[in-house]
């Protein structure tokens, strides 16, 4: 076997030929594998493309979830006292009035009340209104008069409804269709809904007998806002009712 030569046995004078062995560097140990931060029981690949899946599983499933309506409104409940002009001492709702209310009725969210003055109480009979700040046209209001203890038909009570409301005589007289129902609550009174569905209007309307007292809840919108709030009008609208009835 042949031994790893000297630099004197290279330059020696013997004749005797020795084939030189190359001499190898010292070897480097190899580097240490850098850990990559995935599970030694899968490869990168593999966890990628669960992490991949997951996700898109997720994101399924956040998509079909029905999703919180923005346009749903909240309400807060009005409660009116019918009051006659001569005992009016306030604009609409200064005051806690549920305990001497005579009726209720929902407002949604925002809406803002437009005070009502005892001259138009004693001329038309006005208890209440709200409106949408955004478009005053839209809005609702009560009106009631006395001495009635009990509904005519229902076409009478729509036409002398009229001869006191101006726009309302207008509505009906350009309507496409004016409709009109009869519903009894859970005490058994009787309540006359008619839906007026104008060229340029739309109104609902609700009116009931109590207390002697004839009571008529309005909900009025221009096409273009009932055609984008109808939901919340006729929530409104169903929301009217008289309270301590006699």
């Amino acid at each position: 076997m042949a031994t790893l030569f000297s630099p004197s046995a290279l330059f020696s004078n013997s004749t005797t030929t020795t084939t030189p062995t190359t001499a190898r560097p010292p070897q480097t140990p190899p580097a240490a594998k850098t850990q990559l931060p995935f599970s030694s029981t899968k490869s990168p690949i593999t966890t990628l493309a669960s992490t991949l899946a997951a996700t898109a599983a997720a994101a399924v499933l956040i998509s079909s979830a029905p999703l919180p309506s923005l346009a749903d409104p909240s309400f807060q409940i009005y409660y009116g006292t019918a009051a006659s002009a001569a005992n009016y001492g306030g604009y609409g709702g200064n005051s806690n009035k549920q305990d001497s209310a005579e009726y209720v009725y929902d407002v949604p969210q925002g809406w803002k009340e437009r005070l009502v003055s005892k001259v138009e109480k004693g001329t038309n009979g006005t208890d209440s209104e709200f409106y949408n700040p955004k478009k005053r046209s839209e809005k609702e209001y009560l009106t009631f008069l006395s001495g009635f203890r009990q509904l005519a038909p229902k076409d009478v009570v729509l036409n002398n409804l009229a001869l006191s409301d101006v726009d309302l005589q207008d509505l009906i007289a350009s309507a496409d269709k004016v409709s009109s129902e009869e519903k009894k609550d859970e005490k058994g009174q009787l309540y006359y809904n008619y839906e007026i569905d104008g060229v340029a209007a739309h109104s609902l309307i609700s009116v009931t007998c109590a207390n002697n007292k004839l009571y008529a809840h309005f909900v009025n919108a221009p096409t273009a806002e009932w055609n984008k709030d109808s939901d919340m009008l006729k929530h409104v609208h169903e929301s009217f009712k008289t309270v301590n009835s006699s």
